[in-house]
């Protein structure tokens, strides 16, 4: 029996899919089984070759909330962009074609953006069903876990991308004030994300899984040079540039824990902007004239402090440090790798 739905329906879901026919029916049937059914599921096939544009055409050919469309430009921005414009629903949550969104998942987020009117975007914890083996990706899965909150998401979002993107719920106004994803050398879905953050949106998550969440060896963050960590750094130093101007009381002047090549390679992109690094702190004495010893505080007590310091481990000791030494984060400073 094909569920009754609203018109427009409260809910878009938007799956772009290229080449996904060993994953798509799945994913696709976690929309479909839902507990809230008031939604519309939106596939967009990006010039497959595969027999994912077969398996879609047969379900819409069953339910009637589901519509599928074409997008020959390669590329999942292009395909998400057609999403956006073809939904219809007040609230449009995203999807992959090889992740698995959990029954109760687009009904909790709903309920949080009904009853909070000051949220522009809700996520949600997820589960990593990938290779346990791959430490890194485990790493950031658990990372991502433990941010929640709209005050943790906010201090987080220029450390990395705090929210599981396919997880991601947001008002459909969000999109029509302030774009949909761009294209270029840069992760679309971090860029987008950003964008909302420098426009106040207040984000939060669900406190538990609502996603199965995937690491397949062809998943873009794998295989495309505009998800790699140089990449991601390039676009954070654009919107990281916006905030400290609003929020630094010394611009353009900051100075930056790092003081090893890695750090200090990548907060120069920050210059390309017109930030000025005076110094950089470092845990080990240098004589350079640039280097500050981290135990030097009066050397820094009054700047703006950005950490670049990438070391896993390394965010939790100088949150810790500077914390106990009277500097307020998101105040006198911020972690930013």
């Amino acid at each position: 029996m094909i569920p009754e739905v609203n018109n427009p329906p409260k809910v878009s879901v938007i799956l772009p899919f290229y080449n996904s026919e060993n994953t798509l029916e799945k994913s696709i049937q976690s929309i479909v089984n839902q507990s809230f059914i008031d939604l519309e599921l939106i596939l967009i096939d990006n010039a497959s070759d595969d027999d994912g544009l077969e398996i879609s055409r047969k379900w819409t050919e069953n339910d009637s909330r589901i519509k599928l469309y074409n997008e020959k430009k390669k590329g999942v921005v292009f395909a998400a962009n057609l999403g956006l414009e073809k939904a219809k629903g007040k609230y449009i949550a995203r999807m992959d074609a090889d992740d698995v969104s959990l029954p109760n998942r687009i009904e909790r987020q709903v309920q949080v953006l009904e009853k909070n009117h000051e949220i522009g975007l809700v996520s949600g914890l997820v589960k990593y069903t990938g290779d346990e083996a791959n430490e890194g990706f485990s790493h950031y899965v658990n990372w991502s876990n433990g941010i929640i909150k709209c005050d943790d998401i906010y201090k987080n979002q220029f450390v990395e991308y705090p929210l599981v993107n396919p997880s991601i719920m947001f008002k459909r106004e969000l999109y029509e004030r302030f774009g949909g994803y761009m294209d270029g050398d840069f992760p679309e879905d971090y860029e987008f994300f950003l964008r909302l953050q420098m426009k106040e949106t207040k984000m939060t998550k669900v406190d538990s899984p609502v996603l199965e969440w995937s690491d397949l060896p062809t998943r873009l963050s794998r295989t495309d040079e505009r998800y790699s960590q140089e990449a991601f750094f390039k676009i954070k130093a654009k919107y990281l540039a916006q905030w400290l101007e609003k929020h630094n009381p010394n611009h353009p002047e900051v100075i930056v824990w790092g003081g090893g090549k890695l750090a200090k390679k990548r907060s120069t992109y920050l210059k390309d902007y017109g930030i000025r690094i005076g110094s950089f702190i470092d845990v080990k004495k240098s004589k350079h004239p640039s280097s500050i010893y981290y135990k030097d505080i009066h050397s820094f007590k009054n700047s703006f402090i950005l950490s670049f310091v990438t070391n896993r481990g390394a965010r939790k000791h100088i949150r810790n440090f500077l914390n106990q030494n009277g500097f307020q984060e998101t105040i006198n400073y911020l972690i930013c790798a």
